[in-house]
This record gives structure tokens, C-alpha cells and sequence, in this order.
């Protein structure tokens, strides 16, 4: 039951505004939002097809859906089920003309998908032995540049030491086999990409509840090595001990992060930007999906931040898009980012249904 509690509460604010209001949302100047899709119940991870079809999963009934946006008029005309009756397929990941799936314990695969849509495949079976528990046990996975398919096992718990079983992050070949640990210390990771030209993995990491409104912070992190820790559960935010497992373990023994993002704000989906529709300080930058806070007392997160990098560094760390929670009350809740070949944005919101597509000057 606590579970299932905690599940609802991450998924519904507190006093929500039924679908999406626009005019709500503040961008920099320049900018423009518009709906891309409202028909996306629960909407999640996004991943780009080959031939342009969007693909989105969800908490919704077990579904996984594909947009298409076939006259190229910045709004999808068709909302696809392509499969349904999942456990919970949040993760989305395009490789080779398939599409994979996560199912909490399941990594499923709908091959050849965008020859298919109208009659999808019968997922298959990749991989059905990682936990079962639904405590953090839904996973953002992705395909990095080796090759590998990348998928998190977040910890079964708000606070709890399971060695090296949970709380970290593996990969494996295309075709379930040659699983291995990349990185561990990691409470949830809910998105992860690499940095074009170094190939260096960046992640977000949520940190844990029941230390107070201001801490721990939330982290951006980056992995510099196979097997690196990030500090779960010992240590938080890279300098915060952990009152009941922190005693011999120091902080200075495990990876710091690159950037805090704020206590509670729920740092998810993250994508470079590589395409150029926007303005150059903005190539090269990292869009931060923060869906927001659940039991803080005054909420943090529900926007999407820039964070602009120089020289492997963080150089500023800005609001991109505000105004999902207006006086505590929430309407929407950013998940993922995904950037389009056009240069555009694209932005899902789980709350209000969702997904949104970010234009610059007359790039929309």
C-alpha cells in the first residue's frame, strides 16, 4: 500500500488543472510552445523513429504510443497504440528499426515497428530478470554510443543499503545478453544521455526524501569511469552524510555531482541539444525535464531547465520553460525532453497528458 501510495502521489499533484494551458508557461524570449500531442494519457519516455514517428511511454493502462505528424505541420494527426497491458512501460528506446521497451522486470522489443504501426508485433522477450519491485522499478532506458542498451535499477526505497543488487546502472547488447554494471550509487535515474564529440554518459539521479525541504539536492551527474560510485545511500548531493549510513563511509570516497539541481525538483528526462533552430548559447546545452516536488512544503521543480556547459564544465544552470505550478497548485508536470532533426523541442508532460513542441523565431 505505501508503495502504491507514493506511486500515486509522483503521479498526480496535489490540486491539478486538467489538461494543458500554454498560456501559463513562460519561455525566454523568441521562444514558442504548442501542443505537439494532448492525447497521450500518463505520457513519459520519448523516442525518435527512424522515419520521424515519435514514440512515448506511459503509465497509462500499460501503453505505448507513436505519434505522427505526417504534413510536417508541427502537431502529430495520429496517436498510435502499438502495444498495451505492460507493467508499467515508461522507457522507450528507437534502435535499428525496433522498438524497445521497459516493463519494470521486462525489456521487450516490437520489431521493425515503423513498417507496422497499423498492425503492430507482439512484443518480444529481451531480458525478464531484473527486480520486480515497483519502488523506483519503472526504468528510462536508451541506446548509447556503443552500441549497448542502458537500463537503471533504481533502489527499492526511499533509504536502504542492498549492496550492489539495486541503486545502480547496467547495460546490455541489443539482444539481452552481456549484462553489466556501468555505475552504481545511483537512488533513480530517469534520464541519461552522452555528450556529442567526448561520448562521456550524463544522468540525473534523484536524491531521497525525509531529510527536510532543502536537502539533499537532486544531481547532475557525469560517469568518467566503468564503475563509479555516486554515493547512494552513504552520501548526498556530494557532501551530505547520510545520518543512518553514512558512518564509515566518507563523502570524498564517491563521485561528486557536476551540478545540484535543487532539493525535490524531480530531475528526469535529460537530452544535449544538437540541432541549431536555436540560438547558439543554447548548442551543446542539456535540457533538464524536472517534473517537481510531492511532499516538499512549498513545491520545487514542475519547469524545464538549460544547463549550458563550457570546456566540460557547467557555465549557468536557467529556467527554459516555467509555469506547470502557479501559487501550489500544478497543472502539468514535465517528464523527457527530445530534440527533433528540425531543431525543435520536444517535451512531455505526464500530468496534463501531453507532449509539446518548443519552436524558435519562425523555426515552428
Amino acid at each position: 500500500m505505501r508503495v502504491l501510495l507514493s506511486l500515486l502521489l509522483c503521479l498526480a499533484a496535489t490540486s491539478a488543472i486538467a489538461g494543458p494551458a500554454l498560456d501559463r508557461l513562460t519561455l525566454p524570449k523568441g521562444f514558442h510552445i504548442a501542443v505537439y500531442s494532448d492525447q497521450v494519457p500518463q505520457a513519459r519516455e520519448l523516442a525518435l523513429g527512424a522515419r520521424g514517428t515519435v514514440f512515448v511511454g506511459s503509465m497509462d493502462a500499460g501503453k505505448v504510443y507513436a505519434l505522427t505528424d505526417a504534413d510536417h505541420d508541427g502537431r502529430a494527426e495520429k496517436v498510435r497504440v502499438v502495444a498495451s497491458g505492460l507493467q508499467l512501460p515508461v522507457g522507450v528506446a528507437f534502435h535499428k528499426g525496433d522498438l524497445y521497451v521497459s516493463a519494470v522486470s521486462r525489456i521487450l522489443v516490437l520489431r521493425d515497428i515503423e513498417n507496422h504501426l497499423d498492425d503492430p508485433p507482439k512484443p518480444e522477450v529481451v531480458y525478464d530478470t531484473f527486480p520486480t519491485e515497483t519502488h523506483h522499478g519503472w526504468k528510462f532506458i536508451a541506446f548509447g554510443p556503443d552500441g549497448k542498451l542502458y537500463v537503471p535499477i533504481g533502489a527499492p526505497c526511499n533509504l536502504c543499503d542492498r549492496g550492489k543488487a539495486y541503486a545502480k546502472l547496467t547495460r546490455m547488447n541489443p539482444d539481452g545478453t552481456g549484462l553489466q554494471d556501468v555505475a552504481y550509487g545511483i537512488r533513480n535515474t530517469v534520464g541519461f544521455d552522452w555528450q556529442p564529440g567526448t561520448g562521456k554518459l550524463w544522468f540525473t539521479d534523484n536524491g531521497r526524501d525525509l531529510l527536510g525541504d532543502d536537502v539533499p539536492s537532486d544531481e547532475l551527474n557525469r560517469l568518467d569511469r566503468l564503475g563509479e560510485h555516486f554515493g547512494y545511500p552513504y552520501c548526498h548531493q556530494g557532501d551530505v552524510p547520510d545520518p543512518e549510513f553514512g558512518q564509515g563511509h566518507p563523502c570524498k570516497d564517491y563521485a561528486p555531482p557536476v551540478l545540484k539541481l535543487g532539493a525535490h525538483v524531480a530531475g528526469l528526462g535529460l537530452r544535449f541539444y544538437t540541432g541549431r533552430q536555436f540560438p547558439a548559447r543554447y548548442h551543446g546545452a542539456i535540457f533538464v525535464a524536472e517534473h517537481g516536488s510531492w511532499n516538499r512544503t512549498r513545491k520545487s521543480g514542475y519547469r524545464v531547465m538549460a544547463v549550458r556547459l563550457e570546456d566540460g564544465k557547467v557555465a549557468s544552470y536557467e529556467p527554459f520553460v516555467t509555469g506547470f505550478e502557479h501559487n501550489e497548485q500544478a497543472w502539468g508536470r514535465p517528464v523527457d525532453v527530445q530534440p527533433l532533426p528540425d531543431g525543435s523541442l520536444l517535451v512531455s508532460d505526464d500530468l496534463a497528458g501531453a507532449v509539446y513542441r518548443i519552436t524558435y523565431g519562425k523555426g515552428g
